[in-house]
């Protein structure tokens, strides 16, 4: 590896060891995902190597591509099999939609940002991720019409569990949420839809994330 020419896929191995499976994180498939995709193709050009140290980076438009822990952790609390139907919400730069595409049949991701939608499907495309279907709207109100999903990813902080979220939320299914205040720090929470009226609550630990702005989240 040089200066100009690293080797990237050295470096996502060694960021998959020291700062995810160390911290925690077993699922198999977590960590599968987490070596296969590239995540220097979705951060800007100026910036890839730094993509696999252990911080977030900004990819434009007051917006951030998540620490790879985080990222992780997320995906592990949704336990995907390999056979769900995913919704992301907060498509950023695209990196959380493949991961989780590499984990689940389908992956629906929203952003409300229309430049980091196009800069997302250029990404997607790049890596080879071209089956994730990509909206551009208000994330807190999901996307009903492919509704219901097994698993709900939320890449930034609500100050309230989006009642719109958790009805689209298949029964068995997860929902994982920052919840917490606006500029401050946040639980990572997983909700599971018990039954058609029932939800149980577990945290994950503080974090820190940009605002879920739209309708049921943040004005």
């Amino acid at each position: 590896m040089t200066e100009n020419n690293p080797d990237f896929s050295a470096l996502r191995r060694s960021m998959v060891d020291r700062q995810i499976a160390r911290r925690g994180v077993r699922d198999k498939r977590v960590l599968e995902a987490m070596v296969r995709v590239p995540r220097e193709l979705f951060v800007p050009k100026h910036l890839a190597d730094e993509a696999y140290e252990d911080h977030p980076l900004p990819i434009g438009y007051g917006q951030t591509i998540s620490q790879p822990y985080i990222v992780a952790l997320m995906a592990e609390a949704l336990a995907l099999q390999g056979r769900e139907r995913v919704l992301d919400i907060g498509t950023g730069s695209g990196y959380a939609a493949a991961v989780l595409a590499s984990m689940a049949l389908e992956v629906f991701s929203i952003e409300r940002i229309p430049e980091l939608v196009h800069q997302a499907r250029a990404n997607l495309d790049c890596a080879g991720f071209s089956q994730v279907y990509l909206r551009c709207g208000d994330g807190t109100l999901g996307w009903p019409e492919a509704a219901p999903f097994d698993g709900i990813c939320v890449a930034a902080g609500a100050p309230s569990i989006p009642e719109a979220l958790k009805q689209q939320l298949a029964v068995g299914g997860r929902l994982v949420i920052p919840i917490g205040e606006e500029y401050s720090g946040q639980q990572l929470t997983c909700i599971r839809r018990v039954s058609e009226t029932e939800f149980s609550r577990e945290d994950y630990g503080s974090v820190r994330f940009v605002p879920l702005l739209g309708e049921e989240g943040w004005q």
